[in-house]
């Protein structure tokens, strides 16, 4: 099915004229985030050991802003200033969330990052200090001075790769993520894929995530990736989720890039885009059968129709789902980090249909009546008083951006809204907080949306006739718009929706 449903590419303003949406994209982006150097002594290394912490630009000193914690091995410009960049690109594409950076500067990466030592290799084997140092030392300072919430990834490459894995062995509730980019697992007759086999067990039940790359070739194998594959194939232990991807074409050094992307997005299994089903409300007759539609990705997508909170035993959402009685429709999207997962519900209520009006004598078509209130917030209490600044009829020529205000104001719609159809409509809307539409006075949508969950939407049977319309807008974001349309019955089967017709807009001149 294609992107976001009829409604989110065919949603028109109110009286169907055509808007302007624009969405800023930047052509100079220039980032000088240097981070902050610090340090601690180290009791476990007998050393003073630096770090440099980037926090999230949009953090406020003081505020109860809590974020997860990527510790970069191998730190400085070479590692770090890469996962740097792909980092904005990911929470830029809610792929993952504003996160720390702990960039981890080394002084002796061969005693640092390996666990035993070779001869030929002087000053290694330091990797059970280094952890040690890591978990017991570094990890507890970050959470103490800088806004952690204590959910921590691992990242190394070659050596720091062979690293990440010993310590997920090791250390396995240290992390909730591990992510080994060409980890050199060939290290002492691969040791660490020798010595997995009887430490994965410890692992059951964790919910950890192991993100593992390496290199197509003869090169690539030389790593020997596949020998650490093959144990994790025969012995991962549920509560392990792991994934292992060799890139064609790519050197040690390139293989980063690709690897801190991939990685990164599969330790949260994020799916893009919010939960999204239409209509989210609404009602139903007896003995009538009607559908939602789910919108975006499925993948981990689960619902139940009784009110009751999804499992990974519930059915599987589908893009359609039938439903054929007063229902709670509550969908929930499992991540790899459980404090992500996402949960909606929408509410299905059994009824009749709702009955139209007389058509009022002095009511003519094209355009709702609309009044427009300049707002003080602090001070509202509903519109019934106010006097507007500005009334008229919202024709096709009407445009609410164009209104003297770009935010804090109300306006208020109202009229009769003529039906040629009897069935289901599904009523559309983007608002802003607290907007309200009623049809008969009846409230359909109160809207309680974000900015990445505008529309609303309600589900109501209707007969052929005149309806009561009236829509309390309130503007509070100038970057909010007021948006409104409808499916009807005739447009079900195909999913269109579109405009409000201004000549099904009654009000009086």
């Amino acid at each position: 099915m294609k992107s976001k449903l009829f409604l989110f590419f065919v949603l028109l303003i109110i009286i169907g004229s055509p808007t302007e949406i624009l969405r800023a994209q930047d052509t100079v982006w220039r980032v000088f985030d240097t981070g902050k150097l610090d340090s601690l002594n180290s009791t476990v290394l007998k050393e003073k050991r630096l770090i440099q912490v980037f926090i999230p630009p949009a953090y406020k000193p003081g505020s109860a802003d809590k974020y997860d914690v990527l510790y970069v091995l191998d730190g400085g410009n070479w590692n770090t200033g890469l996962i740097l960049k792909i980092r904005r690109f990911l929470e830029d594409e809610h792929y993952m969330p504003p996160t720390i950076i702990v960039s981890i500067l080394g002084i002796d990466r061969n005693k640092d990052l390996t666990p035993t030592r070779i001869d030929n290799w002087k000053t290694s084997g330091g990797a059970t200090n280094f952890l040690h140092f890591i978990k017991d030392e570094l990890v507890p300072y970050v959470n103490k001075t800088y806004p952690s919430n204590g959910d921590n990834t691992l990242w190394g490459h070659s050596l720091g790769g062979m690293f990440v894995i010993n310590a997920l062995l090791n250390a396995p509730q240290a992390f909730k993520s591990y992510i080994a980019v060409d980890p050199s697992l060939w290290w002492d007759n691969c040791l660490v894929p020798k010595m997995a086999r009887d430490r994965l067990p410890a692992l059951a039940g964790t919910n950890t995530t192991l993100f593992i790359s390496s290199r197509e070739g003869k090169e690539g194998e030389g790593m020997k990736v596949d020998s650490m594959n093959k144990v994790l194939t025969e012995a991962a232990p549920p509560g392990l989720l792991w994934k292992s991807t060799a890139y064609p074409d790519e050197t040690h050094s390139s293989v980063r890039l690709k690897s801190i992307y991939d990685g990164l997005k599969f330790s949260y299994g994020w799916h893009n885009g919010q939960i999204e089903f239409h209509p989210m409300n609404g009602i139903i007759r007896k003995n009538d059968t009607v559908k939602i539609w789910y919108f975006g990705d499925t993948t981990k997508a689960y619902y139940t129709r009784n009110g009751s909170e999804p499992t990974t035993s519930s059915e599987k959402v589908q893009p359609e789902t039938a439903i054929t009685d007063a229902t709670v429709f509550t969908v929930k999207q499992f991540t790899n980090r459980a404090r992500y997962d996402k949960i909606k519900s929408g509410s299905f209520v059994a009824g009749k249909t709702l009955q139209p009006l007389s058509r009022p004598s002095g009511m003519q078509p094209g355009g709702f009546h609309y009044a427009y209130y300049e707002v003080d917030w602090d001070k509202f209490q509903g519109l019934k008083g106010l006097k507007p600044q500005l009334t008229g009829i919202a024709d096709s020529t009407f445009n609410p951006q164009k209104l003297p205000r770009k935010n804090n104001y109300a306006l208020l719609l109202d009229g009769m809204l003529e039906t040629k159809e009897e069935g289901y409509y599904i009523f559309l809307l983007d608002a802003d907080t607290d907007s309200r539409l009623y049809l008969n006075d009846q409230l359909l949508i109160r809207w309680q949306g974000s900015y990445s969950d505008r529309t609303s939407s309600y589900m109501i049977p209707l007969k052929k006739g005149f309806y009561q319309f009236r829509l309390e807008y309130l503007h509070k974001k100038e970057d909010f718009t007021l948006e409104l349309g409808y499916v009807t019955p005739g447009g079900i089967s195909t999913k269109k929706a579109g405009p409000l017709p201004p000549h099904l807009q009654y009000s009086r001149r």
